[in-house]
């Protein structure tokens, strides 16, 4: 059982954008700095993607997407591909807090939750899906977040020494037909939603803003 004492926010700038490989590498460098230094507390940070880019589970060929000319980047986490583009990403680094994977995967989730909540969004667990598909976005488990019956957050954790990484996606729009060239299958639009669908107008710094009260609510001085 981890007692968090304090969860730190790092780059916390909605300004700062960059490029797929620069994230990926920030966030592993961020990893390993946790595992050496062996912190007690949690490192969050929010960032956004341009140019936009591909990112693959840590096990998928890269070699697939390369007949286009978008970047492409392998995460540390697993699970399938996905664009990144008009969107909001986190990443949450910490101890193993619980054995099971999918039960860490939920309490990241809950913060997640109540940080939309404070800005009059009510999220919920998806009803899973496991289905054969290459786009992450048309594959749905139980530990994803929905709006109304439709996967809106997917995120994939990570484990390595003790400690874990689980970043996810929080899309604010997606080119669906940029998509289906990319994945070379339909997507299933009814299955998915935006931020601009369900609130439109809200700000990077509103949105980074809730979600780290979230965080804070969840983990800050709690027994997990």
């Amino acid at each position: 059982m981890i007692y968090f004492m304090n969860v730190n926010f790092i780059e916390d700038n909605c300004n700062i954008v960059n490029n797929g490989q620069f994230n990926m590498d920030f966030d592993v460098k961020m990893l390993d700095f946790a595992i050496k230094n062996q912190i007690d507390y949690a490192l969050i940070r929010f960032y956004q993607w341009y140019p936009k880019c591909i990112s693959l589970g840590r096990n998928q060929k890269k070699d697939c997407y390369n007949n286009l000319d978008i970047d492409v980047v392998v995460r540390p986490s697993g699970g399938r591909a996905l664009l990144h583009d008009s969107e909001l990403t986190y990443c949450f680094i910490s101890r193993a807090f619980k054995e099971s994977i999918i039960e860490s995967y939920k309490d990241i989730s809950d913060a997640l939750i109540l940080g939309f909540k404070k800005l009059g969004i009510e999220l919920e667990y998806a009803k899973g899906e496991h289905k054969n598909l290459n786009y992450c976005m048309n594959i749905s488990s139980g530990a994803d977040i929905s709006y109304n019956g439709k996967k809106f957050i997917g995120s994939a954790q990570y484990r390595k020494q003790g400690y874990l990484l689980q970043h996810g996606s929080i899309p604010y729009n997606l080119d669906y037909d940029l998509i289906e060239k990319i994945f070379s299958q339909k997507v299933e639009k009814d299955k998915i939603i935006t931020l601009n669908e369900i609130k439109k107008d809200l700000s990077t710094r509103q949105i980074i803003e809730a979600l780290k009260e979230g965080f804070r609510e969840k983990f800050e001085n709690k027994k997990l």
